[in-house]
């Protein structure tokens, strides 16, 4: 029977199950793994116009293309199992996917995507999974997909338990869905699933009784929006970031290093005079998450003397010597803090802020993940995802990540939403843009009265492009 939501009618519900059995058994989690268990399921759709067939064969395809995938990924077909030891196994059982047929015919492509406004509430009711933490992987499925029809469009949503994969895997995943859903015979990418990595570990993470709980309230007021930046504005910015940017060391008073227990490991790698280690150049990226910094930490009216904490997440698959496989699938992430206080953060131009993050990103080598392996190891803890002093800002996702290369068989996206989960104020999830030559789409989650403050805060503003 077909339920009903404010939006969204779900159709069917079923589970897919991989074409082939599963030659591998079970994967322990590891030390990049185990945090996300208070975390979310992630959530990531895509959203087209009408395919040039009907809705129900392109269900069909969808279904067959997912069973021939699950097989090349055959741990989001499988369960987790806790052993006698606490070790935390997924078991790459086929127990399959949950798949959602919906639909919300009321519902256009344009009305979707409104110009310079709010991301519409219909993309959290996009996702099934909703609300659910990554531990409840021991009794509900690892991944699902949702394919929701709309007036002239379709939007399909892909949720996965975030202690299988990081989103480096989850995008593999999602792109690989796609190529075969457009006909290819044979997968452009293998997963590798090999757990002879610096991550693997024998430390057990002991949960809470019942399983652990979200870090975060998940019930506060927010607002969420997606500001465009042009190839063209990002390197405008890149520019003021650089230009004349100081080379030499930090300030005294900034505390650019890890605040609490789990940063204590973050230390940024120095040279023989005890300099830290720099490359001459700040990103694209760095000088475009420093604007957000100030800007977003300006308009929230806080005391001069309030540490102000920017968190970004990691790839540290290239970053190991020897470097791990870049086709590495499960989370191999790591959560870099830079802290300033909120007067140095805005006494100081643009550059200073950006040159704050660009040093503790370079640092990030081989010997500081190892650290940070270390770290956790002598005392394993759940990962604290949220804004718990209201001056921390979250970046999550990546402009590099490639949302836009999945074609289904009848075009590129034309947008990339985002579900309901690990939202709270100050979280940021960077996507590419659409037209590529480098343009970043910011998604941004904030409190009211702080969006509020953002959106006439003129020197982010300039920057941000109206689409």
């Amino acid at each position: 029977m077909p339920s009903s939501s404010s939006s969204v009618t779900v159709i069917s519900k079923c589970t897919v199950y991989p074409n082939q059995k599963s030659t591998i058994k079970s994967l322990k989690l590891s030390v990049s793994d185990l945090p996300m268990l208070s975390c979310h399921y992630i959530q990531k759709g895509v959203l087209f116009n009408s395919p040039p067939y009907s809705i129900n064969d392109l269900v069909n395809s969808l279904k067959q293309s997912l069973s021939v995938a699950l097989t090349h990924f055959p741990a989001l077909a499988g369960r987790f199992e806790t052993d006698s030891d606490g070790y935390v196994h997924i078991v790459c059982n086929d127990a399959g996917a949950d798949f959602i047929q919906a639909k919300a015919k009321h519902l256009t492509v344009d009305g979707a995507l409104p110009p310079n406004c709010d991301v519409p509430h219909c993309f959290k009711e996009f996702f099934t999974l909703d609300k659910t933490i990554s531990y409840s992987g021991h009794n509900k499925p690892l991944a699902a997909v949702q394919v929701t029809e709309l007036a002239d469009g379709v939007f399909i949503g892909c949720t996965v338990n975030h202690s299988v994969t990081d989103g480096t895997s989850f995008w593999h995943f999602f792109n690989t869905f796609a190529e075969l859903n457009r006909g290819a015979m044979k997968i452009s990418k293998s997963p590798d699933f090999s757990r002879d990595t610096v991550f693997n570990s024998s430390a057990v993470l002991h949960v809470p009784e019942g399983g652990p709980k979200i870090t975060f309230s998940g019930n506060e007021p927010l607002r969420e929006r997606i500001f465009h930046f042009t190839g063209e504005s990002i390197l405008k910015l890149k520019f003021r970031a650089n230009n004349n940017a100081a080379r030499n060391g930090f300030s005294e008073s900034a505390e650019i290093f890890g605040k609490t227990r789990n940063d204590t490991w973050s230390l940024a790698s120095r040279d023989n005079n005890g300099s830290a280690k720099t490359r001459t150049e700040i990103s694209s990226f760095q000088s475009l998450s420093a604007q957000l910094w100030r800007s977003v930490t300006r308009v929230r009216n806080l005391d001069r003397s309030k540490p102000t904490t920017f968190r970004m997440a990691v790839n540290c698959r290239h970053r190991l010597e020897p470097k791990m496989d870049s086709h590495y699938f499960g989370n191999a992430i790591q959560s870099i803090p830079t802290i300033a206080t909120v007067g140095d953060l805005l006494s100081h131009d643009l550059r200073w802020g950006a040159d704050l993050l660009h040093k503790n990103v370079v640092a990030h080598d081989s010997d500081t993940v190892r650290r940070g392996v270390e770290d956790w190891e002598s005392a394993p803890r759940l990962f604290p995802l949220g804004n718990f002093d209201g001056a921390s800002m979250t970046m999550g996702s990546s402009p590099r990540f490639p949302m836009y290369n999945n074609d289904f068989g009848w075009g590129l996206p034309l947008a990339v939403r985002s579900g309901r989960a690990n939202k709270f104020d100050g979280k940021i999830s960077a996507f590419p843009g659409r037209e590529g030559n480098g343009s970043v789409d910011l998604e941004v989650v904030l409190a009211p009265e702080t969006m509020a403050g953002l959106e006439c805060d003129e020197e982010f503003m300039q920057y941000v492009t109206l689409v």
